[in-house]
């Protein structure tokens, strides 16, 4: 652990809600250039202590204990003062790029704000240093891109961009909270390259959130493991990783997914899309030309009925593109047959009956469920389309079996989305698709945004409900892990094309293209191997 004074120090902090605790008595020191990984899964009080330590909770909280910033004391200190620390010496990435970023201003624009508040630069040395701040956390043809609103980027480029904002000024603390948590394998490792970089180069030191140890055993010099909203167990990243000591942390390593029995059974073909080509036309600017990006360019796959295939490869690369071009939710050309039936050529009134056979799950639950309606109305939206004769007793009683189907308590269908965990509420989606009855269910990132734990539950939820009735699956994934769990085939796109195609321990075990081999590569950095019987001390 480096040496010096502490540039952060916990003590006792503590967090309260009214009767409900979150964090209780968390006590840590972060030094100059130190990397200190806060660990744990959903619900464990990681971020709210990070969160209290910023002065970022709502004014409900109640706050004990001390944090302290070199002799500055934060907590309870006046906003003012907050307000010049928070940004310049400490900077947050927060996990959800969407919530972090102003949907009506270009990215560029924002990450040129913070310059001249924080920094007093002008307008056009902010400009200019925002975008090579944009270049600098691998986002291509940054000065494009900077004149680009959040929803115009995907997942993992909104993500990038919460970091090039977080760093804008060269904090003396980083905190990052499951900062590539929504990033593709090859991107991640670009994005904790960058982190180790930026702390060889600035000293900075940084607090890594996260659930995943497999992950912060790279880049951590120490490790918290919290629980309960406690630390059960601090120590050098190493001694933790290799002689685990408190049933938490052992059982955060042992997490991965149920093996996932291949589906190797004759069925019949119930998607088969040929040629398939989605195109955009991309505004120019002043003087700039319009452009035509093909998002999707002549792919071609078939998916068997009570089959998943799995779809990887970076962002940007078409994956979801091409998941909602499948499901007729963009235009697209070629040939896309769904039970002998030809989808590109019917128009939105011919489409509407099939949507009931044609599900999806979006990647961010929150954002696809309403916060203004109840569970209940959420799960029952479909019906209310596809079975306008259902009576409301009887919508009622299907939404009970559906949240029964995914283990959720059916008496919860009459709270609100905010009042659930990130598990719970990817469940009530896959709850909402899966009362339709599907045959079809594509699944955009549906395990990014979760911890370990509940991605496992999750695929183990997904394979029960598969084989249960015999759905077809189409698994959009940047989780190589994931994708092995599930999928019996594994399609790998790149530049909107499928580059390489077979079953799923083939091109796990044999890939034959080398930017497979890539994405691979880099998944592999951050799997935990546990240590055999004779190594473990």
């Amino acid at each position: 652990m480096p040496a010096g004074a502490p540039i952060l120090r916990f003590t006792d902090l503590g967090v309260r809600f009214g009767p409900i605790e979150t964090v209780r008595s968390v006590s840590f020191v972060l030094h100059a250039a130190e990397t200190a990984a806060l660990v744990g899964a959903s619900g464990s009080g990681k971020s709210q202590a990070m969160l209290a330590a910023m002065g970022l909770l709502q004014a409900s909280a109640q706050l004990t204990g001390s944090v302290r910033f070199g002799a500055e004391e934060l907590i309870g200190a006046p906003r003012r003062r907050l307000d010049r620390i928070r940004g310049r010496d400490i900077a947050m990435i927060f996990q959800e790029p969407m919530s972090a970023l102003d949907p009506l201003f270009p990215v560029g624009t924002q990450i040129a704000a913070v310059l001249r508040l924080k920094m007093g630069l002008r307008r056009r040395a902010a400009r200019n240093r925002a975008i090579e701040l944009i270049d600098g956390v691998g986002i291509g043809e940054a000065q494009r891109r900077a004149r680009a609103y959040p929803h115009e980027l995907s997942g993992g480029q909104r993500q990038r961009i919460a970091i090039a904002m977080a760093m804008a000024c060269e904090p003396k603390v980083l905190i990052a909270d499951e900062p590539t948590t929504a990033l593709d394998v090859t991107v991640e490792a670009r994005i904790l390259d960058l982190l180790a970089d930026l702390k060889r180069a600035l000293g900075l030191a940084m607090i890594f959130i996260s659930h995943d140890l497999g992950l912060v055993r790279q880049l951590a010099d120490s490790i918290h493991v919290m629980n309960a909203g406690t630390i059960v167990e601090s120590g050098a990243s190493a001694d933790v990783i290799a002689s685990p000591q408190h049933a938490v942390t052992r059982h955060l390593l042992s997490l991965s997914p149920p093996a996932h029995k291949r589906n190797e059974a004759p069925s019949p073909v119930l998607l088969d899309a040929q040629d398939v080509k989605v195109a955009f036309d991309l505004r120019g600017g002043l003087l700039a030309r319009r452009r035509t990006i093909h998002a999707v360019d002549g792919v071609s796959l078939l998916l068997r009925k009570g089959r998943t295939i799995g779809l990887v490869g970076e962002s940007g690369s078409g994956k979801s593109t091409l998941g909602r071009a499948l499901l007729r939710l963009v235009p697209a050309s070629g040939r896309i047959s769904f039970e002998d039936r030809d989808l590109t050529t019917y128009d939105t009134r011919r489409m509407r009956p099939l949507r009931r056979s044609l599900q999806l799950v979006f990647q961010d639950p929150y954002s696809a469920l309403s916060p203004r309606l109840r569970v209940g109305e959420i799960v029952t939206e479909g019906l209310r389309v596809h079975a306008p004769a259902m009576t409301k007793a009887e919508r009622d009683a299907a939404a009970i079996h559906a949240l029964e189907e995914v283990r959720l308590d059916p008496a919860t269908r009459h709270r609100f989305p905010h009042e659930f965990s990130g598990g719970q509420r990817q469940r009530i989606a896959i709850a909402r698709a899966m009362i339709l009855k599907p045959r079809l269910v594509v699944l955009d990132e549906p395990t990014s945004a979760l911890d370990r734990a509940v991605q496992t539950e999750i695929i183990a939820l997904l394979a029960r409900l598969q084989e249960t009735h015999d759905l077809a699956y189409i698994f959009i994934s940047h989780d190589l892990t994931m994708v092995q769990a599930i999928a019996d085939e594994i399609a790998v796109m790149k530049d909107g094309r499928i580059v390489e195609l077979g079953p799923a321990d083939a091109i796990l075990n044999r890939p034959r293209e080398d930017y497979t081999r890539l994405l691979i590569e880099a998944a592999a950095r951050k799997m935990y191997t546990p240590p055999t019987q004779g190594e473990q001390h």
